[in-house]
């Protein structure tokens, strides 16, 4: 029987490497460069922040770098691992846990990231659940998914042949509503656009149309008091 915690714990070990040779360049030039000037807009320096699906750790990095109390979970110990070694991280903890269940103690974070790993688990319903539960009352969630343009999921599109799959492809204006259904506020809000798209006139579009035309699509949400 498919088990999506082990065969996702598997996948992710089996691309910790590859994943590690690219990382920091997604985060200091690539798509996720502008992630922390948006994060710093909402979340003060000195608050204790949880990277969920933090990978090898270069996010996390970040966070620390900027002044935050950083707690990094993911499912793989490859990438745990990856994270481990690098000496930027030595006051940085790092945990295996699943998104979806932590383990970690009701209000325990002021502010989470979840960059491209909330449609990583099995149900992103439970998931946003999860995040309310160990978030404190007014606390932000910073969670980025990839955009329309990204192209098929090689994880997900298998499942149109019946097979069993560990991505939950997830559009963004549907994680909005299931957000603003369960208790969450929209406060911000961009996109990251493949060139392509860079050269239309973006601003003058639907915020709905924006987000079809993007490659990634990062919010931040606060939960409702």
């Amino acid at each position: 029987m498919f088990n999506w915690e082990l065969e996702s714990e598997k996948q992710w070990d089996g691309m910790a490497s590859s994943w590690n040779s690219r990382s920091r360049g997604m985060w200091e030039t690539g798509s996720r460069k502008d992630i922390f000037p948006f994060f710093k807009k909402y979340v003060p320096a000195g608050a204790a922040v949880c990277d969920l699906g933090c990978g090898d750790g270069i996010g996390s990095e970040k966070l620390a770098e900027a002044g935050y109390k950083v707690t990094g979970l993911d499912v793989s110990d490859e990438m745990l691992e990856k994270a481990r070694e690098n000496p930027r991280n030595e006051n940085i903890a790092f945990h295996k846990a699943d998104l979806s269940d932590s383990g970690i103690p009701d209000g325990t974070f002021e502010a989470v990231m979840a960059i491209n790993s909330l449609e990583w688990t099995i149900s992103p319903y439970k998931s946003l659940k999860e995040i309310a539960r160990i978030l404190k009352p007014g606390g932000y969630a910073c969670i980025g998914i990839l955009g329309p343009t990204a192209g098929p999921r090689i994880n997900s599109y298998r499942r149109l042949y019946g097979e069993e799959v560990i991505c939950n492809t997830i559009m963004p204006w549907e994680l909005e509503r299931l957000t603003v259904e369960n208790g969450w506020k929209k406060v911000g809000e961009y996109g990251v656009y493949k060139k392509a798209a860079e050269q239309l006139a973006l601003g003058s579009l639907p915020s709905e149309l924006q987000q079809s035309l993007s490659f990634m699509w990062v919010f931040m949400f606060q939960l409702n008091n």
